[in-house]
């Protein structure tokens, strides 16, 4: 089981878009869902996968 704090949308998503994900942060890891279908799976990602997701994004930006 999962220790998990709630979900949240990132300041970046659209203001009134459903169209985004959530994350939510636990002691294992990051979880993400998508905002439309909230009862589907989620994906879950430890520390250092989701530090790796993070560093290709940014590094994608430059």
């Amino acid at each position: 089981m999962r220790h998990t704090t709630g979900w949240f949308k990132s300041s970046y998503s659209a203001g009134g878009s459903n169209a985004c994900v959530e994350v939510r942060i636990s002691r294992e890891g990051i979880d993400v869902r998508d905002s439309v279908n909230p009862t589907r799976s989620t994906l879950a990602f430890s520390d250092a996968e989701w530090r790796a997701f993070l560093t290709t994004v940014e590094d994608g930006r430059r």
